[in-house]
């Protein structure tokens, strides 16, 4: 963990519970629009919803990712 200038802790993405759509992006490799499109159905066990925001169970995302063949 590293605590940048305003002494806001960075937790490494592997680390970390919950991701934005942006970080589950980057950590999944696969393109935001299309993790956006994913998420606007609520049948996935990896989405969490904090007031307007969209986050991803960081695990239930891996487990969900190893058991696709196409996305």
């Amino acid at each position: 963990m590293e605590i940048t200038e305003n002494k806001r802790i960075e937790v490494p993405i592997w680390h970390k519970l919950c991701l934005t759509i942006k970080e589950a992006s980057v950590y999944s490799n696969i393109g935001e629009d299309k993790l956006r499109e994913i998420t606007r159905n609520s049948k996935y066990p990896f989405i969490l919803y904090k007031s307007k925001h969209i986050l991803i169970k960081r695990e239930a995302f891996e487990k969900w990712v190893d058991a696709q063949e196409v996305i």
